[in-house]
This record gives structure tokens, sequence and C-alpha cells, in this order.
């Protein structure tokens, strides 16, 4: 079959082998996402070489212990644990110290024909969710991972740093519902989409001193380093700074700032995907100007260059 890699510091097309485990299932996959993980992977993060890619929709083409699932359109949580530590008998083996990440760490991903994955992180897809908002659904559970971690009230005070895929998608998915959410970025026909949902939109080079230290929470999500001086710039004393970024620099900050401000810092990384497959059911979030292109897997090289570009937003791959 045909795989999106990368290997030996290059991204290309290879032929390789259909994943087969026997203990789990083998999806063959409608769609894929290119994410700004997938990029950063490519330049070095994480230190990983195979297969890239973990938003995906596909079809279940066997699935030895829940054969139920056979034939069904399927996305997957994207981390595989070891199934016997503490973590894995909760169901939460995002933090498994053996687990393995689709397309990330140690697991082949989901920019290829067919993919495997234990059935347990798979999740059937609703009839009136299309295969192009299915996609979504991981990193909008990435977005809805901050109320896991951080609540978030109708009046708490919430600045998004990244007019990003994942800065959108938070913005989409709090920002609708909040009488204080801002969102910042630096472009103004991706803030045009927040603002088309209801969200406050700020550029950040229009943003305003008396702005600083008065948000109750600062999401950052602009892959850069830069965004994390901007998050300690708008968080208030005692308020809480989410990071939501990967990338592969060595950011600086001033911790000294974290201590005098008392400011708390939540790592944030996966989330469940259940509230994401609701919000996405009930048909109240348009994503479709999050799309900017479509490329066949076999274009893969493109796609990727494609949606490293200025400005790009979602590019898919169809196998």
């Amino acid at each position: 079959m045909k795989a999106l890699q990368f290997t030996n510091g290059q991204v290309n097309i290879a032929e390789v082998p259909v994943p087969s485990r026997d203990d789990e299932a083998l999806v063959r996959v409608l769609l894929s996402g290119i994410c700004n993980t997938d990029l950063e992977i490519a330049k070095g993060y994480a230190g990983f070489e195979g297969t890239l890619g973990h938003e995906f929709v596909g079809v279940v083409e066997k699935a030895p212990a829940r054969s139920g699932l056979e034939g069904k359109r399927v996305v997957g949580e994207i981390n595989a644990g070891c199934g016997k530590c503490p973590l894995c008998r909760a169901k939460d083996p995002r933090h498994c110290l053996a687990r393995s990440v689709l397309g990330i760490h140690g697991r082949d991903g989901a920019h290829a024909e067919f993919l495997s994955l234990p059935t347990e992180n798979l999740v059937p897809v609703p009839d009136t969710v299309s295969d192009e908002r299915a996609v979504f659904i991981e990193p909008l559970a990435a977005a809805y991972g901050i109320y896991e971690q951080v609540p978030l009230a109708l009046h708490t005070r919430v600045a998004i740093i990244g007019d990003g895929k994942l800065g959108l998608l938070t913005a989409l998915s709090y920002g609708a519902t909040s009488s204080s959410c801002l969102l910042v970025g630096k472009h103004k026909e991706k803030l045009a989409i927040a603002e088309a949902a209801g969200v406050a939109t700020c550029l950040l080079t229009e943003l305003d001193t008396t702005a600083h230290r008065t948000f109750d929470v600062v999401v950052e999500a602009s892959g850069s380093e830069s965004g994390f001086a901007t998050a300690l710039d708008l968080v208030r004393p005692r308020g809480k700074i989410v990071l939501k970024s990967t990338f592969s620099g060595e950011p600086k900050w001033a911790a000294s700032r974290v201590v005098v401000d008392e400011i708390t810092i939540v790592g944030s990384r996966c989330g469940r995907f259940e509230p994401a497959l609701k919000l996405l059911e009930r048909g109240k979030l348009d994503l479709s100007p999050m799309i900017s292109d479509e490329f066949r897997l076999a274009d893969g090289v493109a796609a990727m260059r494609r949606a490293a570009e200025p400005g790009v937003l979602k590019v898919f791959l169809r196998p």
C-alpha cells in the first residue's frame, strides 16, 4: 500500500506492507488531515520516523475483538496503551508510559491506505457527520480537552493565542457560547472565520496594552515560540496559561514572571472524542471555511508543502 512517510530526514511516498496485527482492527482510510504536528515532525519534533498522520476517518475492514464494527465508518483515539497499567485500567491510556501514538510515537499513522488500531480506540461515526467533518474530531477533541483540565464558565475571560487550525477550533467550540472570549492572530482572513461564529478577535499587531494582565485563562495555540510571551502578557496574576502548541524549537520564557504573578501553567494535549463527536452531530459548527485543499495520497509530498504555506488551514489527503 501507499503511505506518506518521514524517514531519513525526508518526507516521501513509500510502498509499505498493509499493517497486520492479530489483536487490532484494520481500518481502510477514507480521508486524513494534515496537522501542524505532522509538519513539526518533518522538522525533527518527537524524533519520529514512519508513516505520518493521526487525523482520519475510515471503514473497518477487520475487527477480531469487535466484529460488529466491520463495515462501519470510524474515527480513532490516537493513544494506544499497554492495557495493564492503572491508567489503562481506568480507560485513559493517554499518559500510559508504554503507549504508542498514531503517526507520532512508535506507531505508523493515518496518511496511508490502511492503518491499525486497537478496537477499543475506534469510535463509530454517525451517518449525519460527513467524512470531511469527521476528520476534525481528533483536533476538536484536543480543543475540548481544555475543559477537562481548566474550568471555563460562561463569564471566564479567555484569550486564545493563534489563528491556526487548533486556535480556531478552540475559539469556535468555546467562544461562540461565551461572552468573554478573544481570539488573537496574525491573519485577517482566518480571524474572519471566528468572527462569523460570533467570536471577538484582534490582530496581534493591534493588541492594546490595556488588555495585558486581564484574562483569567490564556490558551497558547500559536505553534510558535513567541506565543508564550504573548500569553504571559495577557494572563492576570494567579491566572492560568494552557499550552497547546507542539513544535520542534526550544522556547525561552520569563520564569520569574510566572513565579511573581503566581501563574499556573497547564500542558494540554489530547481530549476525549465523545464531546467533539456530539458537537459535530448537532450540526451547529460550520467547519467548511477551515478546509483549504485536498490532494490524492500519491501527491502527499506536495500536500505537505501546501499545508506549510502561510495562511493555509486544513489540507486533506484522500487515498
